[in-house]
């Protein structure tokens, strides 16, 4: 058996995203029967100081050998770095990742991956200019769970598969929650791009694309038309957003299919914190349906219940399905390590771009949140949604 191929990550940011990844990262691969690729982390930069960084890289516990920068002007140069984790608010992902791509460095790059679609498309042409690889860090897509669900979906399990009905939504009283500084809190500050569906609408929007999107053949891939509605926060970003897609070529025949994403500051997927409200995600087709038990974001647990006209009529009798299954997909950790398993293949590989999260489909994504906000009337500062680089924030 060879030997595993090692990827040399560098850590931009070091808030709660990039430590979780971090800690991920250290665990050993064996626990998810990985022997082909194995992670280090060889430093990490902090924009307020090196000993922050320093701090990071030791309450991950990353080897003693890596480098704590104050910068990330400084991180990008170093040699000892394969690939970048940006784990910046969004707001600041483009600038971010522009700095690593033109340094050479491969990224990995959190979600919404930009603020607008045009800065998704200016970075993709900086990546296959450059051949750098690169990849929106949508973390849910690479779970077993994930995969086996749009297996199903590809293996006509489900038949036409005509609506899917996701949702995140985290309700509290925000006013209260977010205190006398509200307005400056991440979630609705608009100098950080906040709103719902930004920061939270990604994942049912992830559910809906990579349910009725990425399960067609890519020649028949067609962009959803977008029906928004939306209320704004007193900042101007949005605190609640529905978001009604209609994909013109669906899996499973030749149909229409409706995705359905949500997102809420006010009320909750999950009202009791625990799993009473069952599925946050419901995958209808013809033949049955797939409950996604929440959060969208990590899932551990889904069922499928076949329809009806499956069910040997003895079984209906009975006035229960016996043929629903449960399955249930445990996460040894906290589950962004096979994201970057894949990053580390695609590298090891010499491909630009991951066939599981792709470039045309991150754009794909990003047009249409532009949609949703044009809509809504959810704008940005001029210095967050500009294409040109560098601009200081």
């Amino acid at each position: 058996m060879s030997s595993p191929h090692t990827i040399r990550w560098g850590i931009l940011a070091t808030g709660g995203i990039a430590e979780k990844f971090a800690k991920d990262l250290m665990i050993d691969p064996s626990t998810r029967s990985v022997s082909d690729i194995k992670h280090t982390v060889t430093a990490a930069a902090s924009s307020s100081s090196s000993s922050r960084a320093k701090q990071f890289l030791e309450s991950c516990k990353c080897p003693a050998s890596a480098s704590a920068y104050g910068s990330y002007q400084e991180l990008v140069k170093d040699p000892n770095v394969d690939i970048i984790y940006v784990a910046t608010p969004h707001s600041h992902h483009y600038q971010n990742t522009m700095l690593c791509l033109l340094a050479g460095k491969h990224v990995l790059c959190e979600k919404a991956f930009t603020v607008n679609a045009a800065q998704a498309k200016k970075l993709v042409e900086t990546a296959k200019k450059k051949k750098l690889f690169l990849m929106e860090a949508v973390w849910t897509r690479f779970f077993p769970l994930s995969i086996q669900i749009r297996k199903m979906i590809e293996d006509g399990e489900l038949g036409a598969v005509h609506r899917v009905i996701a949702d995140l939504s985290f309700g509290q009283d925000v006013e209260n929650t977010w205190g006398a500084d509200g307005a400056k809190h991440r979630m609705v500050n608009p100098d950080l791009a906040g709103g719902a569906m930004l920061d939270l609408g990604v994942y049912p929007l992830t559910w809906c694309f990579q349910t009725l999107y990425h399960t067609v053949p890519a020649s028949d891939r067609k962009a959803p038309s977008v029906l928004a509605a939306v209320e704004k926060y007193s900042t101007g970003a949005d605190e609640k957003t529905s978001i009604l897609l209609t994909f013109p070529s669906a899996p499973g025949g030749k149909h229409t299919a409706h995705g359905i994403a949500l997102t809420n500051f006010r009320v909750a997927t999950l009202p009791d914190g625990f799993n009473t409200a069952k599925p946050a995600i419901r995958i209808q087709g013809t033949k049955g349906e797939i409950q996604v038990d929440g959060p969208a974001f990590r899932p551990t647990h889904y069922r499928f219940i076949p329809a009806e006209d499956d069910l040997d009529p003895q079984v209906v009798k009975k006035g229960s399905n016996e043929k629903v299954r449960e399955v249930e997909c445990e996460i040894p950790g906290q589950g962004m390590f096979w994201e970057a398993d894949e990053c580390g293949r695609c590298i090891r590989d010499g491909k630009l771009e991951s066939a599981g999260m792709g470039w045309e489909e991150s754009v794909v994504i990003m047009e249409t949140m532009d949609q949703v906000r044009k809509q809504g009337g959810v704008t940005y500062p001029e210095k967050i949604e500009t294409t040109e680089y560098p601009v200081s924030l």
